[in-house]
């Protein structure tokens, strides 16, 4: 299992940490060592003072595939859920000043939190999904799938050129704008429409 991550998917995103709204995706990987399941708490790394939460819709694969026809990308997930991308967000811009990979600062161990999954036939319109995030009780994130800069379908199709996905992958779909630091003691929320999926403290 791997995990497939968009940069920059939300506009106001890109805009609020002063990067260029991207023409084409921007793709960054975490292993599968970063996954948090089940609710559990978030140890934050002694590495970094700025350690960022940037909440997602995730996209759960369900078939192998390659060479992905756009028109046919829909038929290869029947499951999705919600996410945290933690960022290291100090070593996130010393790299970037650099010229560097964003590894360090994206994919150390359990910075990828991610809830139960839920059937797509579950919703009516993909397309027009509100997700939240939550923070001691005030809401810091909110996004809608219609505003994603490029389509599950097309991110599917996209990366299935470069990429072979497999049963299981998870792909990451993008952050809405309001991404913040995490400290320790904090309580995170996040929503997908109305229900609550993610629920848990950072220790």
């Amino acid at each position: 299992m791997k995990i497939i991550a968009i940069g920059r998917n939300y506009a106001e995103h890109a805009k609020e940490l002063n990067n260029p709204v991207p023409k084409v995706p921007v793709i960054f990987m975490k292993p599968d060592t970063a996954v948090l399941k089940d609710n559990k708490p978030f140890y934050h790394p002694e590495f970094s003072n700025d350690i960022h939460h940037e909440i997602e819709l995730v996209l759960k694969i369900s078939k192998e595939g390659k060479h992905i026809s756009q028109k046919f990308a829909g038929s290869y997930f029947e499951e999705i859920g919600l996410g945290i991308d933690f960022t290291a967000r100090d070593i996130q811009q010393k790299h970037k000043e650099k010229g560097l990979p964003w590894e360090l600062a994206k994919s150390f161990d359990n910075s990828a939190p991610v809830s139960n999954f839920i059937p797509k036939s579950s919703f009516k319109d993909l397309n027009n999904l509100k997700i939240r995030l939550d923070l001691n009780d005030n809401t810091v994130q909110e996004g809608n799938t219609k505003d994603l800069l490029f389509s599950f379908e097309y991110i599917i199709a996209f990366v299935s050129q470069y990429i072979t996905l497999k049963k299981g992958d998870l792909i990451f779909t993008g952050t809405p704008k309001g991404v913040g630091k995490v400290t320790i003691g904090d309580h995170l929320c996040g929503y997908l429409e109305d229900e609550k999926l993610l629920d848990f403290y950072i220790r």
